[in-house]
């Protein structure tokens, strides 16, 4: 089938387009660059030897989005990426999370009917379940919008806004994907996670570390009540997060349904540097700080309904994540390049036009 990928210039997306190609689908990217490189496509093709349509633009122009498509019918499902992703970033600016979180989400359902493709994957958040102190997670978690920060609220009211459109539309096939914490990158070190500024999730921080980038890990926290002291999360290899991807497109079915895409395995902040030590050999200067307000000590999920349902399973570890992540850093020390870099790879209305 051919799949659009909205957003799919990012990291999670790069390695889903590359997954996809992998099992014998064609791949149309559309991705504004505002958190992503084109550099990122140019790998996915050097890797997988096949054109990937790339269309620059804003998700939420729905009249390049519908040309966009038009131009490489029929497209068959989509998955759905873009979005902002910071969570302290839409506490300060929730009025920007709101506008391009579900206006891209909207746009995207509106050229879908006007096109009639059926089936949509969308990139959803453990965010969704809150501050739930009852592990391990699972669908049936509660969930709901009064959460922590807007972004966590944007993705549960697109997980709203999809299943009052599948009941609607008994063809349209609506499936969320709440991913757990994702980590890694691609063996070959060509693709892996390139965060503007200082990133905020943990593994891409301890790697800038080890590159030398960054002067320390901050541990926010080391008096929780888990084994070491400090906090808990379910990590997932990019690499089994963006194989969900596609056994969800595969086996989705008219109607809604919802997956938890995790390992089912806590690890710790602590276990999580000692495993990046090892894969990097060297020490990662760590400085513990305070708790931040909201965390919790230990979050995880249950992964056994898509086991069940999907046929998948994540299968690397965390040793796998933090090695094939040193090996993206250490060859991509300022990851996809320079800002001005990505300026440039923007200057087009498209790129690597032709259907794949």
């Amino acid at each position: 089938m051919r799949v659009l990928l909205s957003g799919g210039a990012g990291y999670i997306g790069a390695h889903t387009a590359l997954a996809l190609i992998e099992a014998g689908h064609h791949v149309i990217v559309v991705d504004d660059l505002s958190n992503s490189s084109a550099e990122a496509i140019v790998r996915v093709q050097q890797l997988s030897g096949v054109a990937v349509p790339l269309l620059v633009a804003d998700v939420r122009d729905e009249p390049a989005l519908r040309a966009f498509v038009q131009a490489h019918s029929p497209v068959d499902a989509v998955i759905h990426f873009a979005g902002a992703k910071a969570v302290g970033e839409s506490v300060a600016d929730p009025i920007r999370y709101y506008d391009v979180n579900l206006g891209s989400a909207i746009a995207v359902l509106k050229v879908m009917a006007a096109e009639r493709i059926s089936a949509i994957v969308f990139s959803s958040s453990a965010t969704v379940y809150g501050q739930s102190e009852s592990l391990p997670l699972s669908e049936s978690s509660p969930t709901g919008i009064d959460l922590a920060n807007p972004y966590g609220k944007t993705k549960r009211i697109i997980e709203a806004i999809l299943e009052d459109a599948a009941s609607a539309d008994p063809g349209l096939a609506a499936i969320a994907l709440r991913y757990f914490n994702p980590v890694g990158a691609h063996p070959s070190g060509l693709i892996g996670e390139d965060p503007s500024g200082v990133p905020n999730n943990l593994m891409p921080y301890v790697a800038r570390v080890a590159v030398g980038a960054l002067e320390r890990v901050g541990i926010f926290g080391d008096d929780y009540d888990t084994p070491d002291g400090t906090g808990q999360r379910d990590y997932i290899h990019v690499l089994d997060l963006a194989a969900g991807h596609v056994a969800a497109l595969e086996h989705a079915r008219a109607g809604y349904d919802v997956f938890n895409l995790g390992t089912g395995v806590p690890v710790s902040v602590l276990e999580l540097i000692a495993a990046f030590e090892r894969a990097a050999g060297r020490s990662i200067p760590t400085e513990v700080l305070g708790r931040r307000p909201g965390d919790v000590a230990v979050s995880y999920c249950d992964p056994s309904k898509a086991g069940r349902v999907l046929d998948w399973i994540a299968s690397r570890t965390i040793d796998d994540a933090c090695r094939d992540t040193w090996r993206w850093q250490s060859r991509n020390p300022a990851g996809y390049g320079s800002a001005a870099d990505r300026r440039a790879a923007a200057s087009g209305s498209q790129l690597g036009a032709g259907a794949a």
